[in-house]
C-alpha cells in the first residue's frame, strides 16, 4: 500500500513539474465573480492564492464519477478553490497525500454503510469525494455557515495532521492544543440543546465539530469571533489565517 502510495506521489510530482495546471484570465474572471473569499481578497493575496491553487490543479487528479460525464474547468477550479482557501496559510501545504477528486453529480449511495452521501474523505485511498450538486448548494449561500467543500477539505486536513509519510506538516501541536480546550463545552452545550452557533451535527464528535466549525469559520466569520472570540482566535492561529483582516 505504502509502495503504490509513494508511485503515485512520484506521478504527481513529474506531472506539476513537467506540465503545470497554469489558471487561465478567464478562469480568474470566473473565480472573481463566483467565489467569494477571492473576490474579496486584496490583490496581493489574490496573485498568491492563484499561485497556490496552480499548484493544487496541478497535483490533484479530478475524476467523475456515477453517470458525471466529465469535471470541466469550472469544477475543478471551485474545488481547488477550496483546497486553497482552507490551507491558504501554510506555504507549502498541499494535501499531497489527497491525490484524487472524486466528483458524482448528486449525493451518492454507499454499499458500505447503506446510506446517501454528500462527500466523504478516504484516507487509506487518498480520496476525497464530493457530490457536485451538494457543492454548488453549499456555495450558493455564502453566509450560512453550511458548505459540503469546505466541510470534506476539513475533514482531510485533520486526517492529514495524524498522517507521517506525506512530507508535510499541518497543525503546530500548541494551536491544536489551544483550539481543543475549547472544544467539549461546546459539544456539552449542542447535546444539551442549549442555543449555538454550530449545528447539532457537530455534536457527534470531534472530527464532525472540527468540519463544522470550520465552515463557520470561513463563511460566517464575524458571527464566530462575536459568539466565541477564543475559539475564532485559536482557530486563527491553528489556520495560520484570519478571513476578516485577509478580506478587509
Amino acid at each position: 500500500m505504502f509502495t503504490t502510495y509513494l508511485f503515485i506521489q512520484f506521478i504527481n510530482e513529474a506531472r506539476w513539474r513537467l506540465f503545470p495546471r497554469k489558471v487561465t484570465p478567464e478562469e480568474i474572471r470566473f473565480l472573481d465573480a463566483h467565489f467569494p473569499y477571492f473576490t474579496r481578497l486584496k490583490p496581493i493575496h489574490k496573485n498568491e492564492f492563484i499561485r497556490k491553487l496552480e499548484t493544487i490543479l496541478s497535483t490533484k487528479r479530478f475524476i467523475p464519477r456515477g453517470g458525471l460525464e466529465e469535471v470541466t474547468s469550472e469544477m475543478e477550479v471551485m474545488i481547488g478553490a477550496t483546497i486553497t482557501m482552507v490551507i491558504f496559510g501554510w506555504k507549502r501545504l498541499r494535501l499531497a497525500h489527497f491525490h484524487t477528486i472524486l466528483v458524482y453529480p448528486n449525493a451518492y449511495y454507499s454499499t458500505v454503510n447503506k446510506v446517501y452521501h454528500r462527500g466523504e474523505v478516504n484516507p487509506k485511498h487518498g480520496l476525497i469525494v464530493v457530490s457536485w450538486k451538494c457543492f454548488v448548494e453549499g456555495m450558493a449561500d455564502p453566509a450560512d455557515g453550511v458548505n459540503v467543500g469546505i466541510h470534506e477539505i476539513a475533514h482531510a486536513l485533520k486526517l492529514a495532521n495524524l498522517i507521517e509519510t506525506d512530507g508535510e506538516h499541518e497543525f503546530n501541536p500548541k494551536a491544536w492544543t489551544e483550539y481543543t480546550q475549547w472544544v467539549p463545552a461546546e459539544m456539552d452545550r449542542l447535546r444539551k440543546g442549549l442555543p449555538s452557533l454550530f449545528r447539532e451535527s457537530a455534536a457527534l464528535n470531534e472530527h464532525e465539530f472540527f468540519a463544522v466549525a470550520l465552515e463557520s469559520f470561513f463563511e460566517r466569520s464575524q458571527d464566530l469571533k462575536n459568539y466565541h472570540p477564543n475559539m475564532y482566535q485559536a482557530l486563527v492561529h491553528l489556520l495560520r489565517q484570519d478571513p476578516l483582516v485577509l478580506m478587509k
